[in-house]
C-alpha cells in the first residue's frame, strides 16, 4: 500500500531524529517503503530465517525474543514510532538468532533489503546516515548491557519505566518479567513496591 503524507511526515521525523539527508535522498528513501497491517501474536521472522525487511512501527507493539532451554528472552520491544525488525540480522543478511512478533495488532512501514542495498549503494549520504543511526543504536545496547550486568531487578524496572512510562499499559506483564530477567511471580512483587514510590 502506497505511503500517505502522514506516513511521511513521521517517516521524516524519525529519519530527522538519527541526521538530516537532503530532500532528493529522502524522496528516494520514501518510495520504497510500503504500508502492511499485521494481526497480534504473528512472527514475522523465526529464528534461522534472514530478515528479508527493516520496519518502522506506526501502532502497536513488537518484541524480538530468543529461545533457551523452552524459555524464551525478551530482548527488546518496539512500539510507535520507531525502527524495528532484527537489525542484525537484515544488514548482513545472515539468519536470524532471534523471533520477531507482534504482541498486539500492528501496522508497519517496511523496507525490502534489496531496496535498502540500493539505495545505500546509490546515495553515499544514506549509507553515512545508517552507520550514524546503527551507532546510536549500538550506544543503546550497550547501556541496556550495562543495566543486565550490573542492576538489581528493581533499579531494571525503574530505569525501564522511566526510559517508557507508559509500557505498563502496553505489554504484558510476562513479557516485562522476561525482559528484566525475573520470575513473573517475582514480577508481581516488584510491580507492587515500585509503584508504592
Amino acid at each position: 500500500m502506497e505511503l500517505q503524507n502522514e506516513h511521511i511526515e513521521l517517516l521524516r521525523k524519525l529519519v530527522n531524529s538519527f541526521g538530516e539527508i537532503d530532500t532528493l535522498v529522502f524522496d528516494a528513501f520514501c518510495e520504497n517503503w510500503r504500508l502492511v497491517t499485521v494481526g497480534r501474536k504473528q512472527i514475522l521472522t523465526r529464528q534461522g530465517d534472514t530478515e528479508k525487511y527493516l520496519y518502522i512501527v506506526l501502532d502497536g507493539v513488537q518484541r524480538a525474543y530468543c529461545q533457551h532451554d523452552d524459555k524464551e528472552a525478551t530482548l527488546v520491544f518496539s512500539y510507535p514510532v520507531s525502527f524495528s525488525g532484527i537489525i542484525d540480522s537484515f544488514f548482513l543478511q545472515q539468519p536470524s538468532r532471534f523471533y520477531f512478533e507482534t504482541i498486539t495488532t500492528s501496522q508497519l512501514l517496511r523496507i525490502h533489503y534489496n531496496d535498502m542495498a540500493t539505495l545505500m549503494k546509490d546515495h553515499r549520504q544514506l549509507e553515512t546516515w545508517v552507520r550514524i543511526a546503527l551507532t546510536k543504536t549500538l550506544a543503546d545496547t550497550l547501556q541496556r548491557q550495562i543495566e543486565l550486568l550490573a542492576y538489581s531487578a528493581e533499579e531494571k524496572f525503574t530505569t525501564l519505566l522511566q526510559r517508557s512510562p507508559h509500557i505498563l499499559n502496553l505489554i504484558p506483564h510476562k513479557y516485562l518479567a522476561s525482559y528484566i530477567g525475573v520470575d513473573p511471580t517475582n514480577f508481581s512483587k516488584l510491580l507492587g513496591r515500585v509503584r508504592l514510590k
